[in-house]
């Protein structure tokens, strides 16, 4: 008796009872699972052949570049102080737009400055680079660097940093050549030691090995959909020569490092104590590459971000102005919010004294603020769109008995 055969996918092998369809055709079977599959296989290569043949959106701005003054003057609508931050980004992004409409001539050709930019939490880094974002005319992207891991592992490879710039300008791949990506958090892969790894560091030295091509400038393969996600995509071919990469980070504890390299304390009777006092409490305005490399960045990445550059911690005056001057200032976000429903907010000049007072106390930076503003206004914003109030003053007394009965009055000030 012949030996009744199976049926089974051509494509994938597998036999009649795994699958729930099983197509025929002329010399062969399909299952319902490589259909989808093949579907959208089509679909990425119709849309790749579809976004490639646009046409590059940078060459269309050439003449709307902006002078370093005038970057500068917009930043200082959405960001207080941080002046030389500021005007370090400002000659930054201004020499990336020289950089891609330069003519080469006499064989000069003019490398780009990547930049790293050093600060405490919520002195305005990821602001800085939001803010910045507003007024491009090239791709810009913002990525966290504590999603990355070393090729191999579970989690993204930094590939994927490029695959945001893709899609930032709707993968038209001559664009994003010539973009801007701002990794925040880059002080998350320092490793954590001085010394090299000797045994394998997943998400530190392995993803700062991965970066440098990317910095330098080289054709890198990026999966346009990010991630392992999608294994069966076509890869991009992105060349970063062209790419500016500016790194922001905390680096909590380097303070301590550059201390020991620099001696500031003197001995005598003409001691400037006050100007003494403030170095002491403004030690990053003396950090170097040195003082990230003993932190833990590699040398051969630190070569590759040759601007180093510092935000100075918020003193009591500059956030009182953060609170009320900037274009997206905290107390026009919540007199807003309260405008939407027809009440008339306003504040105690004492308010805002107390609120910096308390964001000081609990080193939280210009972030600590938000959190105080909710902490006595949440009752408020519960209550009154039941009620009808046209107007509602936020006192001095009413603000410390909000705070002081919230969860965040609890926390313990190191």
């Amino acid at each position: 008796m012949a030996k009744q055969q199976i049926l089974h996918c051509s494509f994938c092998g597998r036999n009649r009872d795994e699958v729930k369809i099983l197509i025929a055709g002329q010399d062969g079977h399909i299952c319902e699972s490589c259909v989808e599959h093949a579907e959208e296989i089509i679909e990425q290569e119709l849309g790749l052949v579809t976004t490639e043949a646009k046409p590059t959106q940078p060459t269309t701005n050439k003449l709307t570049v902006k002078k370093p003054i005038e970057i500068k003057r917009f930043l200082d609508e959405y960001v207080i102080g941080q002046d030389d931050a500021k005007k370090i980004l400002a000659v930054a992004v201004y020499n990336h737009y020289k950089r891609l409409n330069q003519k080469v001539e006499n064989d000069v050709e003019i490398e780009k400055s990547n930049i790293i930019m050093v600060g405490e939490t919520g002195t305005g880094k990821t602001l800085l680079a939001k803010s910045i974002a507003r007024m491009l005319n090239v791709p810009f992207a913002i990525v966290d660097a504590t999603v990355f891991t070393e090729a191999g592992y579970v989690g993204e490879d930094v590939e994927s940093m490029l695959s945001r710039l893709l899609q930032a300008c709707n993968f038209d791949v001559q664009a994003a050549e010539k973009g801007i990506v701002f990794i925040d958090e880059i002080d998350k892969i320092a490793r954590k030691s001085d010394n090299p790894s000797i045994t394998r560091d997943v998400s530190g030295e392995g993803v700062q090995q991965g970066l440098l091509k990317l910095l330098e400038g080289a054709e890198v393969l990026v999966p346009p959909q990010g991630g392992r996600k999608h294994p069966e995509q076509k890869m991009v071919k992105v060349n970063t020569q062209n790419i500016l990469f500016i790194c922001g980070g905390a680096f909590d504890g380097v303070d301590k490092i550059i201390a020991r390299r620099v001696n500031t304390n003197a001995i005598g009777f003409n001691v400037n104590k006050a100007l003494q006092d403030y170095q002491h409490n403004n030690l990053l305005q003396f950090i170097n590459a040195v003082d990230l490399k003993h932190f833990g960045l590699i040398p051969e990445l630190l070569g590759r971000l040759p601007v180093v550059t510092y935000l100075n911690p918020l003193d009591a005056e500059t956030l009182r102005n953060i609170l009320t001057e900037p274009k997206n200032a905290l107390i026009k976000q919540f007199t807003r919010l309260f405008d939407i429903e027809g009440i008339a907010l306003s504040f105690e000049p004492a308010v805002f004294d107390f609120m910096v007072e308390k964001a000081l106390e609990y080193k939280l930076g210009a972030r600590g603020l938000r959190s105080i503003c909710e902490s006595i206004l949440t009752d408020a914003m519960y209550e009154l769109p039941s009620e009808k109030v046209k107007a509602f003053e936020v006192t001095l007394e009413y603000s410390m008995r909000k705070f002081g009965s919230s969860k965040m009055s609890m926390l313990k000030v190191a």
